[in-house]
């Protein structure tokens, strides 16, 4: 959600922003809507004014003994124009908050502009890509050799897009969650949080996933959708709440199924694990003060950066441009790991900072004590990271000629001191 405020102070700048996003200019329908609906206000409170002062000339009237059927028969009229009114403030105020929930995140200065996401400026690397002297498998035809990963079964249950897990793949998976949630909870200073994997429609119009994108949510009865993210639960903890200021930052993480459509994506990644209609997800999120938000930005990124790095993964850090960047973020990076197979970087988190966005839409505060009013926080979200894809790289970049998987060492602990995984 933007400032209203802001768009009447400077709709050129507002338009501007929404150009490096490659939309077309909006604030002159906002405005008028605006003031639309800020006269029909003014005619509501000078009607009401009109009515209090008729009302007490009844009852003076009527005090003194007198007849007062034209003030009554005026009061009457006032009621039902306010009525009218009123009605068309509320459609209005619906135009123009549904108008507002539309338009995507302001972009920060820093964020380079680009068409997508061939314009993307890599920021750094971490590890060197590992040189095999065998053919390299990906993680599909590993998996089914190693007897751990069945498509086949998952399609007889649910279709295209899923898998079933098995054996000592299955509990790799499960290593890499835990290793996921240990390391946030006790070196990055993350309260592990468990939150529904259900939701009502409020809360994902305040993080953004509506109305934008009801296409790749699974929406199912009696109002409830499937999270296709944690950070859609765990941000809106804080929805219509105010806190104290000596309560920030609030880190949170939390391990969830995660549900998308992928209904934009249709032909993309059909093969394997990369994109599934349902995976495990170690999410982060943040709830700060505006003035730390970038600095904030940076540390989770590199939250996310050291699970990478325990697991001995090479990867990449992008900062993404204007036509990449997504819906809600004002800035992102991404980090992409090194897939063997593939013989390239494939995004496996996202990091990125939406400022008072979110906030706004859930109406999010926070307070300082001794201060008057209140100012909104600013959320910042991060996959720390996504498990599946996380195993994808294990497998890939772990594998050994004789078709075997070597375990990262921060992994055999919770593998029962497991070296690897089938051979």
């Amino acid at each position: 959600m933007h400032d209203l405020k802001a768009i009447r102070d400077n709709p050129e700048a507002f338009d501007r922003a929404l150009a490096r996003r490659g939309m077309e200019p909006a604030s002159a329908g906002i405005l008028a809507l605006d003031q639309e609906r800020r006269a029909a206000q003014t005619a509501l409170n000078d009607m009401q004014a009109r009515r209090n002062d008729v009302s007490r000339r009844i009852g003076e009237i009527r005090k003194a003994g007198g007849s007062a059927e034209a003030e009554a028969s005026e009061v009457a009229a006032l009621k039902a124009r306010m009525a009218e009114v009123e009605e068309q403030a509320r459609r209005v105020g619906e135009d123009l908050d549904a108008r507002l929930m539309s338009l995507p995140n302001t972009l920060d200065d820093t964020v380079p502009d680009g068409p997508d996401e061939t314009a993307n400026v890599e920021v750094r690397r971490w590890g060197t890509p590992r040189t095999f002297d065998f053919p390299v498998l990906d993680h599909v035809d590993l998996g089914g050799r190693l007897g751990g990963m069945d498509f086949e079964a998952a399609a007889r249950l649910s279709g295209a897009r899923f898998v079933v897990l098995r054996g000592q793949v299955a509990r790799l998976e499960r290593a890499l969650a835990q290793f996921m949630l240990d390391l946030h909870t006790t070196e990055h200073g993350y309260t592990e949080t468990w939150t529904p994997a259900l939701v009502r429609e409020p809360a994902l119009l305040g993080t953004g996933q509506l109305p934008k994108f009801a296409e790749d949510l699974f929406k199912l009865e009696q109002g409830y959708y499937l999270i296709p993210t944690a950070e859609v639960t765990l941000t809106n903890l804080v929805a219509g709440q105010i806190v104290g200021a000596s309560t920030l930052p609030l880190r949170m993480t939390g391990l969830t199924q995660c549900f998308r459509a992928e209904a934009g994506a249709a032909g993309r990644d059909t093969r394997g694990m990369i994109r599934q209609h349902q995976f495990e997800k170690v999410e982060m999120v943040s709830i700060v003060a505006p003035e730390e938000s970038e600095a904030e930005l940076e540390r989770m990124t590199a939250c996310a950066e050291a699970v990478l790095q325990r697991l001995e993964l090479p990867y990449r850090v992008m900062a993404l441009c204007s036509g990449d960047i997504g819906f809600g973020a004002r800035r992102t990076y991404d980090l992409e790991v090194w897939l063997p197979a593939q013989n390239t970087y494939r995004e496996i988190s996202s990091c990125s900072n939406t400022g008072d966005f979110q906030a706004r839409r859930m109406n999010a505060r926070f307070k300082v004590e001794g201060e008057k009013g209140t100012r909104f926080v600013h959320t910042l979200n991060g996959s720390g990271l996504a498990v599946g894809r996380c195993l994808v790289a294990v497998l890939e970049n772990g594998q050994n000629a004789d078709g075997s998987v070597t375990v990262p060492a921060v992994l055999r602990p919770y593998m029962g001191g497991l070296e690897r995984i089938g051979g």
